[in-house]
């Protein structure tokens, strides 16, 4: 009778797994294939001395190379780059090692793609131009200004990835091992983030996006699509998969930079309840560049929930006053 009756409920349940499975897998499949096409929209792959390199390029006037954060592509650049386009920015993004079509070297260093975005630069004719490091853009947005100050004539680093002392206090505690093999497991998988997204998306705004979801429902209408918009581009994850494993834990890897021979104007912008603990970090990372100004906030997440509007008006305003000619 026991045994029956156990025969009865795994049958039960398969039916209920099966069913779902007929219902949910066509809408994975469309939506898949949909981010698939969204992702490669404006992207050309562009020959350079470096290698292949994905980019997209919009407006006119001052140019400026947008290096994306942690699960991005020059899809995610260019969304996060879209006002400063309207305000007369030549916005140049691109899709760094391991992310979309651009293939990752046996060297995927900050250093290497330091580079990399130099030979981006020149293959488009570009001397001179701003650079904006976004999160674990800011290591090799960084390493630019460093490794050629010629060609860097502002630099914004936005809630950057960067190296602090030990004796640096933590604004959030870094995320620990477990963490980043977890995160590692559902941003490995095209499925397993798409049912995040529908099933638990307060948890993938948290952890994922290191911002509190309470936040965002606090926000306004435009933050929100903002945020929901973000975080839907990170699919397919499958195509950003190389990328994501580097960027994972890059900031327990980075030593010291030699921020003190960096010459263009900079920016450094975070918030203290970044949930990647960029504050201190950031705050530390300006002090060593002369005269960098840092603009803090004390709440907006590693998203910046609430200051879209005024990041990007502060990256214009170094940009004109410091680019234009």
């Amino acid at each position: 009778m026991k045994r029956s009756i156990i025969l009865a409920l795994t049958a039960g349940a398969f039916a209920v797994v099966l069913a779902a499975a007929v219902v949910i897998r066509p809408r994975f499949d469309r939506d898949l294939a949909a981010a698939t096409e969204r992702a490669a929209q404006g992207g050309v792959l562009l020959a350079t001395r470096c290698g292949p390199i994905e980019v997209q390029q919009a407006g006119q006037g001052i140019p400026l190379l947008v290096i994306h954060g942690s699960g991005g592509g020059h899809d995610q650049g260019m969304a996060w780059a879209q006002p400063l386009v309207r305000r007369g920015v030549r916005v140049i993004a691109m899709s760094r090692f391991g992310y979309l079509r651009t293939p990752r070297p046996a060297d995927a260093s900050p250093e290497a793609q330091a580079d990399a975005h130099v030979c981006l630069l020149d293959a488009l004719g570009v001397t001179r131009a701003g650079v904006v490091g976004i999160s674990a853009g800011g290591p090799s947005a960084m390493q630019t200004a460093i490794r050629h100050p010629a060609r860097v004539r502002a630099l914004a680093l936005v809630v950057p990835i960067a190296y602090k002392p030990g004796a640096v206090a933590d604004s959030a505690p870094p995320a620990p091992d477990a963490r980043d093999r977890m995160l590692l497991h559902l941003l490995g998988s095209d499925f397993l983030f798409w049912t995040a997204l529908h099933v638990a998306r307060d948890q993938v705004i948290r952890h994922v996006l290191a911002t509190a979801p309470e936040l965002v429902a606090g926000a306004s209408a435009a933050e929100r699509a903002r945020v929901n918009d973000m975080a839907e581009r990170i699919l397919p994850v499958s195509a950003r998969a190389a990328g994501l494993r580097d960027d994972t834990g890059l900031g327990k890897r980075l030593g010291p930079y030699a921020l003190e021979s960096i010459r263009a104007p900079a920016l450094v912008i975070s918030a203290r309840d970044d949930g990647f603990g960029t504050y201190a970090t950031a705050h530390y990372t300006a002090s060593r560049i002369p005269g960098a100004r840092f603009m803090g906030f004390d709440r907006g997440g590693h998203l910046l929930v609430g200051h879209d509007e005024a990041v990007h008006a502060a990256i214009i305003d170094l940009l004109r006053e410091r680019v234009a000619p």
